[in-house]
């Protein structure tokens, strides 16, 4: 494996074990300000938190083009607590309460302290034949973080705090890698690794955050930028499990980086889809495309920013996505970067490398 590749795949590793929910980016933004502080032409931070990085390319442009990656992941967040001790709690962005039962969660508190809590559900030998018959609500779980009462929970956590999935990432099987937070850390690593050569022409690489509750800060960087073009890096749900009919596997795992042409959010711009798809093909860089329309990322707000911007978006197939265990193929992460790194160069006129 080629070194550059190498150096993606640990990028990956390192961010997805970052905490960092949906408002509380804080300790990813400072990891990725201190990587790409020895290759940045500008660093700029707004009100929201978004990161941005301005490198200057070697041509000139009247608008510079963006690039960008989220670097939110769902989470949990505290909204009471029982009188035996438990932790009642809602979800930071769309999580399915059946993948999460008995799951570690990790707290970060305001003091800076972590705590440490699993996911539990009313025991199955005290359930009715009804309630075994549904998959439980929100409502229905609890966070056990060893406290036997109300006060004793309090003093440990408060109201608003916020939780992830522990950190637990394993390479495994032909090249597969499993953790949280790989939407979109995956993302965030092709950036970083991306703007340590100077692109052809004046590039934004934007980090974004709050991207899991409503892509609220992409809103803003494509407003302050007012790029020419934007390419949004991603991962992105993949069904390709034995019991779900191909029509809605959406994508595949190892078939390569997918380059959507539509998804709930956005239609993306023809010409530059197509200019993707080419210089996959010219290069010889594995890509598809998804079979159904599903999910969305933050070219639903980036592309009706300002007057509009043309917007084009590739992504890695994720098996179990906002889960604890999200689940990609190494090949694929890497045919990202080769087609993100495809994409700079052709907009930027260079031949073929």
């Amino acid at each position: 494996m080629e070194r550059e590749y190498e150096e993606l795949l640990t990028l990956t590793r390192t961010l997805c074990a970052k905490f960092g929910p949906s408002g509380w980016e804080d300790e990813v933004r400072e990891y990725i300000l201190q990587a790409a502080m020895p290759y940045a032409d500008r660093i700029e931070t707004d009100p929201m938190g978004n990161l941005m990085v301005f490198r200057k390319g070697r041509n000139l442009t009247e608008q510079p083009i963006m690039l960008c990656a989220h670097m939110d992941e769902v989470g949990v967040i505290v909204k009471s607590f029982t009188e035996d001790g438990m932790v009642k709690f809602g979800f930071v962005g769309g999580v399915d309460p059946r993948v999460v039962i008995g799951r570690r969660i990790q707290f970060r508190t305001e003091e800076g302290d972590t705590v440490e809590g699993i996911i539990g559900i009313k025991a199955v030998h005290l359930t009715t034949a009804s309630e075994r018959q549904h998959a439980p609500k929100t409502r229905d779980l609890y966070i056990d973080i060893g406290c036997t009462s109300k006060k004793q929970a309090e003093a440990k956590l408060s109201l608003g705090d916020c939780g992830t999935f522990a950190p637990e990432i394993v390479s495994f099987g032909d090249g597969m890698l499993k953790a949280k937070a790989l939407d979109d850390r995956l993302g965030c690593a092709v950036l970083l690794l991306l703007m340590r050569e100077q692109p052809a022409v004046d590039t934004w690489f934007c980090f974004h955050v709050q991207e899991e509750v409503g892509l609220r800060g992409a809103a803003t960087t494509a407003f302050a930028i007012q790029p020419a073009f934007c390419l949004v890096v991603e991962g992105t749900t993949a069904a390709d499990l034995a019991d779900v009919p191909p029509h809605k596997q959406v994508c595949a795992l190892r078939k390569g980086a997918v380059l959507p042409f539509m998804d709930r959010g956005t239609i993306y711009d023809a010409e530059l889809f197509e200019m993707m798809r080419d210089v996959c093909e010219a290069r010889g860089i594995a890509w598809q495309t998804k079979h159904m329309v599903a999910g969305g990322t933050d070219a639903g707000r980036i592309h009706k920013s300002v007057q509009g911007v043309r917007t084009v978006g590739v992504a890695a197939p994720l098996r179990y996505i906002h889960s604890p265990s999200s689940v990609a193929a190494e090949s694929d992460i890497i045919a990202v970067y080769r087609a993100a790194k495809a994409f700079l160069e052709e907009i930027g006129g260079d031949q073929d490398v």
